[in-house]
């Protein structure tokens, strides 16, 4: 443990160094100020290199170093186990070098090649190695070793060897709960590791019951794809979508403690620039936005903006009164909707059909001769009416009326407050909302398809940036001439050769000054892709992804037009009354049957006792269900208590089963939330419950992908069969119940055949 100790000192010697000249070179970079264009250049990739750097060191700092491999051949080592054998290597969670002129790695990233056998490797097939060692730590002190011999004729003991090989597993699943997710790095298993190193082009399906692990491997495997792939993915981001904000925040520290801040995490209520969803749909409404029809639907109510007169619009020209009527606007309607542009970027088309029709009826008016009918008006007669016909606020008027300019809120707002002429009268009735003062996470899906319907009509916004680039290059050229005046003034007195010296305005125009001088986006990809509706992402990840509606999987698939996606789920969990709990029903629209399928069969999570009771719950219905089988059993069988008050109930049973360290979890209907809490005292009631709190009171949805050292369920017969199976399954050691009604008939069983 001594050379281990002192192979830790001399790493954190480096990393201490590496982060201080890290953090003077940026400060140095930044504090050049205005430089030329090719320094400016470098001095940005430097700045962008190096911040990257320090935010992983910094992130990393803890327990950097979890693993040591040593080779079987070659020449011998010098640690712990000396003797003749093979090099080795320490493996990290990123890569650490010399700064020597070899740059000589020191730490192996867990990512790369040669780490694999640190995951791999058995006494069967040992991949060239002859001892795998686990290296425990504590801020920068090891604590413990656990050796594994893999080459079985090697005699050679260091006292560390680990018997069964499941030491540091096992340690890990029985540690306390912080309430935020680690990382499995240091435990990743062999059916992990194919899947987190599995090729990121296309889409790969991971399934995997309760407990086995399958947000880990999908959070690993984004670190991974980002070490593998990192030019392309680091310019295009990854995005990694979750099932609500408080999941979001329990795994917000994986992917920085392995080396990676770079990666934007969103619901799907939060993928429409400038909206967060914080309302909630009924189970009906969700159901209603979230089919796949009502793509259909919106595209309809898009298409009634396009109005036709009724029966005509007079628009007053000079003395003049001109008819558009519902046959000359139909005209100028089915030619425009022939472009197939969005409703929004086909306006400037059909603005044009309508004043070329105006123009013609206002030329036949005002030039035709009396006599033979000739018109005796010439082009530029008739561009001079047409100009002036643009100049008339009544021809911009009728436009407005008939093909008006739409936002994306104004007109899902507008639809769901009289949905009527689109919807069933069950189905209106569900979604009608008058007053739309706040988004739900079904509504956001309507916004992206919306947006993508009616398009930006960017004239304006083009014009805006076009006088803004104009004023730039003026002051520039303003800037230039002074300059000019200057030189002019300062070199009238010397002679011709001594004139010839050079100034700015021999050397730059206005217009690349003007470039040089505009201000630089400094955003990461992760951020300049949370402010852009139509970012292509280089890959994503989609946890509980049985749980989306097919009009988030077109949100999600425009977001991903290569399809390089990773989905995380399993369906026996499907709660979501608009969710697909078929992968091939989600999958087919988009790339038929071009996808992989990886399933994760161990829990790792939830022990056999615990396990036993809560399998019972889907199996009721689904006779051939089989759960993930658990890789350990506790001895504590889950028990369950009958009350007729249930917030004392509660309370008393929160009070056993609080652990000394850890947390536990109050599952419970929201309609119960507001009573328990008030009873338990500092346990807070919300839309995004403190998963750092000792004790925390959520209800099934909230609870998805979570886990807690001990669960307490509330009253579970009024949860469905989904949302029941999901509350049991929460546990790493304690499951209770208690309730004052009765249990479900498949529950009561299996609590009964085990007590």
């Amino acid at each position: 443990m001594r050379r281990e100790q002192e192979f830790i000192d001399d790493l954190y010697t480096r990393v201490d160094a590496l982060r201080g000249g890290t953090e003077a070179s940026v400060t140095d970079a930044l504090a050049q100020g205005s430089t030329p264009m090719q320094a400016r250049l470098e001095r940005d990739v430097l700045v962008a290199e190096r911040s990257g750097l320090l935010a992983a060191l910094n992130a990393v700092d803890g327990s950097l170093c979890f693993g040591r491999i040593d080779l079987a051949t070659g020449p011998a080592p010098d640690g712990d186990g000396a003797g003749p054998g093979g090099p080795v290597h320490h493996i990290g969670r990123i890569g650490i070098r010399a700064d020597d002129a070899e740059r000589t790695p020191v730490l192996i990233d867990w990512r790369a090649p040669v780490a694999r056998p640190f995951y791999l490797a058995t006494g069967h097939t040992p991949m060239g190695l002859r001892r795998r060692r686990h290296i425990t730590t504590e801020g920068r002190t090891v604590t413990a070793l656990h050796d594994e011999i893999l080459d079985l004729g090697d005699r050679r003991r260091t006292g560390h060897e680990d018997p069964t090989g499941d030491a540091v597993l096992l340690a890990a699943l029985d540690s306390a709960r912080t309430g935020r997710m680690s990382d499995i790095v240091q435990t990743i298993q062999a059916e992990q590791d194919r899947i987190i190193r599995a090729p990121h082009r296309g889409v790969l399906v991971v399934e995997g019951g309760p407990g086995t692990g399958k947000t880990a491997v999908a959070l690993h495997r984004a670190a991974y794809l980002l070490y593998e792939h990192r030019e392309l993915l680091a310019r295009r981001a990854v995005l990694i979508v979750g099932p609500n904000p408080a999941f979001l925040g329990y795994i917000g520290e994986v992917l920085p403690s392995l080396g990676e801040t770079g990666v934007l995490l969103a619901t799907v209520g939060e993928l429409y620039p400038g909206v967060r969803a914080t309302a909630s749909d009924t189970p009906a409404a969700a159901a209603v936005k979230g089919r796949a029809d009502m793509a259909d639907v919106l595209a309809a109510v898009v298409r009634d903006r396009q109005a036709l007169p009724d029966p005509v619009i007079a628009v007053e020209h000079d003395r003049d009164v001109l008819m558009l009527d519902a046959g000359l606007v139909r005209v100028a309607r089915e030619r425009t909707r022939a472009l197939g542009l969005p409703h929004n970027v086909a306006r400037e088309h059909f603005e044009g059909h309508i004043l070329n029709t105006l123009t013609d009826m206002l030329a036949e008016r005002i030039g035709t001769d009396p006599f033979d009918g000739t018109n005796l008006l010439d082009p530029s007669d008739i561009t001079q009416i047409r100009d002036d016909l643009a100049d008339n606020p009544g021809v911009w008027s009728a436009v407005d009326r008939l093909w008006p300019r739409v936002t994306p809120r104004r007109l899902v707002a507008d639809f769901l407050a009289a949905p009527d002429a689109h919807l069933s009268p069950a189905d209106a009735d569900a979604v009608r909302r008058t007053v739309t003062r706040a988004w739900t996470t079904a509504d956001v899906p309507l916004l992206d398809e919306a947006a993508e319907l009616l398009g930006e009509d960017d004239r304006v916004t083009r014009a805006a940036a076009e006088q803004e680039r104009d004023r730039q290059v003026a002051y520039a050229q303003g800037v230039l001439d002074v300059s000019y005046a200057s030189r002019t003034y300062e070199f009238e007195d010397l002679d011709a050769e001594d004139a010839e010296v050079l100034s700015a305005h021999d050397i730059i125009d206005a217009e690349r000054m003007a470039e040089r001088h505009e201000e630089d986006d400094h955003r990461s990809a992760a951020e300049r892709a949370a402010a852009d509706r139509t970012w292509a992402f280089g890959h994503i990840i989609v946890d509980e992804a049985q749980e989306l509606s097919p009009m988030a999987w077109r949100l999600l698939m425009r977001r991903s037009p290569t399809r390089s996606m990773t989905l995380v789920g399993d369906p026996a969990q499907t709660a979501e009354a608009a969710g697909t709990g078929s992968w091939a029903d989600i999958l087919r629209p988009y790339v038929d049957d071009r996808w992989e399928h990886a399933r994760l069969a161990v829990n790792y999570r939830t022990p056999s006792e615990i396990m036993d009771v809560a399998a019972a719950v889907p199996r009721a219905e689904r006779p051939d269900f089989e759960p993930p089988g658990s890789v350990r059993s506790t001895g504590v069988r889950p028990w369950a208590r009958e009350s007729s008050d249930l917030p004392g109930a509660v309370e008393k049973a929160v009070a056993e089963l609080t652990p000394v360290e850890g947390r536990l979890g109050v599952i419970a209907p929201r309609e119960l939330h507001g009573p328990l809490a008030a009873r338990l005292g500092g346990v807070v009631a919300g839309e995004e419950p403190d998963l750092t709190r000792r004790v925390v009171l959520l209800d099934p949805r909230q609870a998805k992908g979570l886990e807690f050292d001990a669960v307490l369920v509330a009253e579970p017969g009024r949860f469905g069969t989904s949302d029941l199976y999901v509350a049991l399954t929460r546990a790493t050691q304690t499951l209770g119940i208690v309730h004052t009604e009765p249990l479900p008939a498949p529950l009561a069983a299996a609590l009964a055949q085990t007590a």
